[in-house]
C-alpha cells in the first residue's frame, strides 16, 4: 500500500519559509518587480504622500507592483485587488506580504493617472533599448469600447422632446381643472403635488434639451459629457475610440491613446507623432486601413518626414475607371503657374476659391476656357459652362501617396496590415477580457487603455526576460 500524503494542519516549523522561496526564480512576480524597481517613479510623476498623520502609506513602487499585477491577471477592481494581495501567494510575494486597502488602491490610482500612463513609454523604451522593436513596419488601427455610461441613463434629443410635448400636454389639460377648482374652493389654492412634480420635470427636460443645444449633439450622458455615441461590437452605445500602433517584428504595442472622434481620418499622424516620441524614430512604413484616409492625414504625415501607406477607399480607388480617361485624379496640378492640365493638355485657369466647411478647408476650382472647341468636350463633362475641376490644398501630396500605394513593395505590406494588428485587439477583447471602460471620464479611459496595453506588453517581454535577452538596470 502506498504511503499518501495529505495536508498536515498542526504542523509547525521551527523557522519559517524564507519569502524569497515563495516563488521559483522564473516567476513573472519577478519580472514584474524587476521592471518597476528600474524605474524612477518620481521621475514619471508619482506622488508621494507627504503627511505625517493617519494610518502609514504605502510606498508609490509597492502600489504599482499591485496594479500592474492587477492588469497582467485580468484584476482590475480595487475591491478584486484588495482580495488578491490576502489570497495570491504570487503578490504576497510580490508587496511583502503587505494588503493595501480597496480605499488605498483607489486613491494612488486617482491622484497618479498622469504617471501611470507614462509607464507605456517606459516599457516601450526598454523594448527598444534591448533591441525587441524594429523599426520595419508598423501598423495603425482603432477599436471602439464602450464608455462606463449607459445609453439608458443619458439624454437623446427625440426621447428629450417627446417627453416635453407629453409634459407640457398634461400641464395644458390640468390647468383647467385648476381654474375649475378654485371657484369653488374659499382661500388659497395649493398646486397638487403631482403637479408641481411635473413642472420641475419640464424645468429639468428643458436644461438638458438646452445643454443638447449648446453642445450641438443629439445625444449627452450628463456624468461623461466625452463619451460619444458609436457603433461598438454590433450596437450603438456610448464609447471611446481606443488606438494602437504595433510592431510587426515583435508585436508589441509601440503608441497608444483613446480619442472621443468616431472616426479614425484625423489620428494617423498624432498616433505616429506619439510613437516618434517612444521609439525614437518611426517604421520605414507604417500601414493603416482605409478609414485612416484623408488628404490632411497624408499631407501631415509626409510633411513631417513619416513613411505611410494607407489603404485607399475603393470610391477613390476606382475613381479613373468610374468615368473613363477624364477623371479627376487625370487632371494634373501645376502650382507654380497655378493651372490645371487635362489629359488633352489644354489649360484650366482659376475660377475662383471656395470654403468647405464640412471639410475645414477651402478648394480652389478651376474651369475650362477651351471646351467649345475641344473634341472631346461632351466624354470629359456635360457642364454646359465646361469642365471643373476642384485642387484642395492636400492634392499634391494625395497624389504622391497614390504612387506610393501602388507600388508592389506597398500593397505587400498593406497586406500584412490585418496580420499584424488585428489579433493585438483580439487578444486585448477576449484573452485579457477588456471590453469596458470603468471609469468616468476620457482621462480615466486613457489610463486604464494604457494599463491594459502595458500589461499587454510585459506579458510579451516576459518571454524574453526568461531566455536573458531582456535586463533592467
Amino acid at each position: 500500500m502506498s504511503w499518501e500524503i495529505r495536508a498536515d494542519y498542526e504542523q509547525q516549523h521551527l523557522f519559517p519559509r524564507s519569502l524569497e522561496e515563495w516563488v521559483p526564480e522564473d516567476h513573472p512576480a519577478r519580472f514584474l518587480r524587476e521592471f518597476v524597481d528600474s524605474l524612477d517613479l518620481a521621475g514619471l510623476g508619482f506622488r508621494e504622500r507627504e503627511s505625517v498623520e493617519g494610518r502609514p502609506s504605502y510606498a508609490p513602487d509597492l502600489l504599482l507592483k499591485v496594479w500592474l499585477y492587477g492588469y497582467v491577471h485580468k484584476i482590475r477592481s480595487t475591491r478584486a485587488l484588495e482580495r488578491a494581495c490576502r489570497e495570491h501567494v504570487s503578490l504576497l510575494w510580490l508587496t511583502g506580504c503587505h494588503e493595501p486597502d480597496h480605499n488605498t488602491l483607489w486613491r494612488f490610482w486617482r491622484d497618479n493617472q498622469e504617471a501611470l500612463r507614462r509607464v507605456f513609454g517606459e516599457v516601450v523604451k526598454v523594448s527598444v533599448k534591448a533591441g525587441v522593436v524594429d523599426t520595419v513596419l508598423h501598423a495603425v488601427d482603432g477599436t471602439k469600447v464602450q464608455s462606463r455610461g449607459s445609453a439608458r441613463s443619458a439624454w437623446h434629443r427625440k426621447d428629450l422632446e417627446r417627453l416635453s410635448r407629453e409634459v407640457a400636454e398634461f400641464l395644458e389639460e390640468t390647468e383647467t381643472a385648476i381654474e375649475q377648482a378654485e371657484k369653488h374652493e374659499r382661500g388659497e389654492y395649493r398646486l397638487p403635488e403631482e403637479l408641481r412634480d411635473r413642472e420641475a420635470l419640464r424645468q429639468r427636460i428643458q436644461e438638458a434639451l438646452d445643454e443638447l443645444a449648446e453642445e450641438d449633439r443629439e445625444h449627452l450622458h450628463p456624468a461623461e459629457p466625452e463619451a460619444q455615441m458609436m457603433k461598438c461590437e454590433g450596437q450603438v452605445a456610448f464609447a471611446y475610440n481606443a488606438q494602437l500602433a504595433v510592431d510587426a517584428g515583435s508585436g508589441l504595442i509601440v503608441g497608444q491613446d483613446v480619442v472621443t472622434a468616431g472616426s479614425d481620418n484625423h489620428q494617423l499622424v498624432p498616433m505616429l507623432e506619439q510613437v516618434h516620441e517612444q521609439v525614437g524614430q518611426v517604421a520605414e512604413t507604417t500601414v493603416a486601413d482605409g478609414g485612416y484616409y484623408s488628404g490632411q492625414s497624408v499631407a501631415g504625415a509626409e510633411q513631417k518626414g513619416f513613411p505611410v501607406v494607407v489603404n485607399i477607399p475603393k470610391r477613390l480607388r476606382e475613381e479613373g475607371t468610374q468615368v473613363g480617361p477624364y477623371a479627376s485624379s487625370r487632371f494634373v496640378w501645376d502650382a507654380e503657374q497655378d493651372v490645371c492640365r487635362c489629359p488633352q493638355g489644354e489649360e484650366l485657369h482659376l475660377e475662383r476659391e471656395r470654403e468647405k466647411p464640412d471639410r475645414g478647408y477651402s478648394v480652389r476650382e478651376y474651369r475650362c476656357q477651351s471646351f467649345r472647341k475641344c473634341g472631346v468636350r461632351w466624354e470629359c463633362s456635360q457642364d454646359q459652362k465646361g469642365r471643373r475641376v476642384e485642387v484642395g490644398p492636400y492634392q499634391a501630396a494625395v497624389a504622391r501617396h497614390r504612387q506610393r500605394a501602388e507600388r508592389l513593395d506597398s500593397r505587400e505590406a498593406l497586406k500584412l496590415r490585418g496580420q499584424v494588428v488585428e489579433p493585438v485587439i483580439g487578444t486585448l477583447k477576449e484573452a485579457m477580457g477588456f471590453r469596458r471602460f470603468t471609469g468616468w471620464g476620457q482621462s480615466a479611459a486613457q489610463t486604464q487603455w494604457a494599463l491594459t496595453c502595458t500589461a499587454f506588453n510585459l506579458k510579451k517581454l516576459y518571454r524574453w526576460w526568461l531566455g536573458g535577452q531582456l535586463a533592467f538596470g
